[in-house]
């Protein structure tokens, strides 16, 4: 009985420190999140200049000076680009026939089904459960994740979208920038790239307000279908991955990112996606917020299966 008792103690205490952990990383996220939901709410900022610095300087600084800063080699992260691709590709095939069955068109539903919020709340995530080394490996995911959405995504609700654009978007041209440096080990001058580093520590909590901002602009118009794709998001997206990590056998540190990027929530990029090609944008955008709001659940219970 007392042996009982103390296994009892300890599978306590082990679960209290896995829930102070789990609190620790997710908490900076949606205080973040919530500091520019509620200053939004009060005092309406304009974001978009922000919002393009974010996308044209500071966020293409953190994954330049992130690629360039270590040695690379490519057939390293192959299997995890595949895996990432695996991860977006399912949950939108099974996403199809999920929207037929709700009456809803595909156009409208597929896309956040498949787009997660990589950039938002997947780097900053993946920062603070596991440290500057999970940021290549977020990275990649990220960039796989941006360059299929910006060309698969565009011509799912625009058959006539270009693709020629996509390799102009400056996170594309700094990753390939950051690649060759890291692949033929180019030397930045130190604070050259000290530099660069201080712009892209700028990105990530601007990525978080600007995401509290936004969530203050959508509704829960439609909260039944939003209610479903909140659940559905995570757990295909999960099942993905779990297929992805069997099949190309990845483990430790890519397959428990792997896992969480699975389980994250819609991108907002969807609702941006949908309000340019009119594609049911309220939908889209209460689909969005939702999601959002269910990864205060979904993201927790992820952690809690990967964390050690």
């Amino acid at each position: 009985m007392a042996n009982f008792s103390s296994w009892r103690i300890y599978g306590e205490w082990v679960l209290s420190q896995l829930l102070l952990r789990i609190v620790e990383i997710l908490l900076p996220i949606f205080a973040i999140v919530a500091a520019g939901f509620f200053y939004a709410r009060k005092h309406r900022p304009e974001m978009a200049v922000a919002n393009r610095l974010n996308m044209d300087v500071f966020l293409p600084a953190l994954i330049f000076g992130t690629l360039a800063g270590k040695s690379l080699v490519l057939p390293d992260y192959g299997s995890l680009a595949l895996a990432g691709l695996f991860v977006i590709l399912l949950p939108g095939l099974l996403a199809w026939p999920a929207a037929r069955l709700l009456g809803m068109q595909p156009k409208t539903f597929v896309p956040p089904m498949m787009f997660n919020n990589s950039g938002n709340i997947g780097l900053p995530l993946a920062l603070l459960a596991w440290g500057e080394k999970a940021m290549p490996v977020a990275m990649v995911l990220f960039l796989v994740s941006n360059l299929l959405h910006f060309s698969l995504g565009a011509r799912l609700l625009d058959p006539k979208a270009s693709l020629s654009t996509v390799w102009r978007i400056p996170v594309v041209m700094a990753a390939m920038a950051g690649v060759v440096v890291g692949l033929l080990q180019l030397n930045i001058w130190p604070p050259v790239l000290t530099a660069i580093k201080l712009m892209g520590n700028i990105s990530v909590p601007l990525l978080l307000f600007a995401l509290g901002v936004r969530l203050t602009d959508v509704s829960l118009t439609g909260w039944k279908v939003s209610a479903f794709a909140a659940v559905f998001r995570p757990l295909s997206g999960m099942a993905a991955a779990w297929c992805a990590i069997a099949l190309l056998g990845l483990s430790g540190l890519e397959a428990a990112i792997l896992l969480v990027f699975g389980s994250l929530p819609p991108a907002v990029l969807n609702f941006l996606f949908a309000e340019r090609y009119q594609q049911e944008p309220e939908t889209v955008a209460s689909i969005v917020l939702l999601g959002n709001l269910a990864a205060l659940v979904t993201l927790p219970l992820s952690l809690a299966l990967v964390l050690e």
